[in-house]
């Protein structure tokens, strides 16, 4: 009983462990829509490393973040923030925009 204990014990410290190493290599990214408009329109984040994305929408309407080179399309309701997981993104640039409000809300991430 003892041992099953302490490999139980065991199992949940390494568990615990490589969750803090996972979480130390994302990159956490804010993003706010406001006046239909992305605050960045410009971001720069470390290629290679696991992006997320934070949205928070500060309009009184709704708005999609859509990068078709990113392969995300999210809705973010009013009020509303959400998390984009981009994974391990290679060097470039990676245009984003409203798709509601194309004409104001546009922007870009850069991997470097």
């Amino acid at each position: 009983m003892l041992k099953r204990s302490a490999a139980a014990f065991l199992a949940l410290g390494l568990l615990v462990a490589s969750g803090s190493a996972n979480a130390a290599d994302e990159t956490v990214v804010r993003l706010t829509i406001k006046d239909h408009k992305f605050i960045p329109d410009r971001l720069e984040v470390p290629a290679k490393t696991k992006i997320v994305l934070v949205i928070k929408n500060e309009d009184a309407e709704p708005e999609e973040f859509e990068s078709p080179k990113l392969k995300r399309e999210k809705i973010v309701h009013p009020g509303a923030e959400i998390r984009v997981i981009l994974g391990r993104i290679d060097p470039g640039e990676y245009p984003f925009f409203g798709e509601y409000h194309e004409a104001t809300a546009k922007g870009v991430l850069i991997a470097k």
